[in-house]
């Protein structure tokens, strides 16, 4: 059986820091991203391409405001805006993906999914939202919104300032199609899912599947699909080419290889940022946890270059 790896594309594949972020940019930044998966295609991996949506599904909650308030437009709900943005984010890569094998002259299938990711209706997140999510607001227009919606609002940070919408970011335990993926996968198809985690949703008492408003970490997502499929390789694709244990001080030191029980244990003792490495981390240990081969953590486009990006596997493998 043919090897299987999991490629999930950080947000800078699709829209960088310092873009408009218009649909020529981001898809010149999806050519540009899948270009540099060629490599795997090439050495015959199956792939499952899955994706963050963060900037994306924040502009269609943007849209959502400027709707209802100018226009009476009734606000969609937060699953609803989830897999809008997964299916044109799909689209996107799906287009640039057939363009870059028609090029090379590589024939295979590639397919998008609109995913659901199943949660647990009594997850501990839903008691504390702390993903920030849609537009940023005065103080006084927060509390107006909380009081007609109920929504709840967090300030951010120092350089983000104002008040913006708080969900819940609920762990995934299942991923709702991942049957459909792997058979597809395995027959060589290239599949686009999980997009941005996939869409929450919890089976009632009847077992009905019914939507979640929240948002799912999408790495997390990404290792929970790889070894529901049995992937031997997960690749996390971010702006840095390593690891990095006491980042940003002068004992910063990368880390090429890394096995479980060190990046563990370098996880507890914070060597990684909360709201950058420490979420990646985590999902690259728990693909490995369940049974992956290997993680890797790099640059977009430093993939094929296997001088480049860190490498976790449960014993040490150089």
């Amino acid at each position: 059986m043919k090897k299987l790896a999991v490629v999930a594309l950080g947000g800078n594949a699709l829209l960088r820091d310092n873009q408009l972020g218009t649909i020529d940019e981001q898809e010149q930044n999806t050519t540009d991203t899948l270009e540099n998966l060629l490599f795997l295609i090439r050495e015959g991996y199956d792939l499952v391409i899955t994706h963050g949506n963060g900037p994306q599904v924040g502009n269609i909650l943007m849209r959502n405001d400027a709707g209802e308030e100018n226009y009476g437009i009734p606000q969609m709900p937060l699953d609803i805006c989830v897999a809008d943005s997964q299916g044109g984010i799909g689209y996107m890569i799906e287009r640039m993906l057939r363009n870059i094998l028609h090029k090379n002259g590589i024939s295979r299938e590639v397919v998008t999914l609109v995913t659901m990711a199943l949660v647990e209706e009594n997850d501990p997140a839903f008691q504390k939202p702390s993903k920030r999510v849609g537009k940023t607001y005065s103080k006084e227009e927060a509390d107006r919104i909380a009081g007609e919606k109920g929504w709840i609002f967090q300030e951010g940070k120092k350089r983000e300032g104002g008040y913006r919408r708080a969900v819940p970011s609920p762990k995934p335990i299942g991923i709702i199609n991942e049957k459909v993926i792997e058979m597809l996968a395995r027959q060589g198809t290239i599949v686009v899912a999980s997009g941005g985690g996939g869409v929450p949703v919890y089976r009632d008492a009847e077992g009905r599947l019914r939507p979640s408003e929240a948002v799912i970490d999408k790495d997390l997502a990404s290792a929970l699909l790889g070894a529901r499929i049995g992937a031997d390789v997960f690749y996390i694709l971010t702006d840095v080419p390593f690891v990095y244990i006491n980042y940003g001080a002068p004992q910063q030191e990368i880390k090429e290889f890394l096995n479980y029980q060190d990046t563990l244990s370098y996880l507890e003792q914070g060597m990684f940022g909360e709201g950058d490495m420490a979420p990646k981390i985590r999902a690259a240990l728990q693909f490995i946890e369940s049974g992956g081969e290997k993680s890797v953590i790099t640059e977009a486009f430093k993939l094929e270059d296997r001088s480049y990006g860190t490498k976790i596997t449960m014993e040490y493998d150089e």
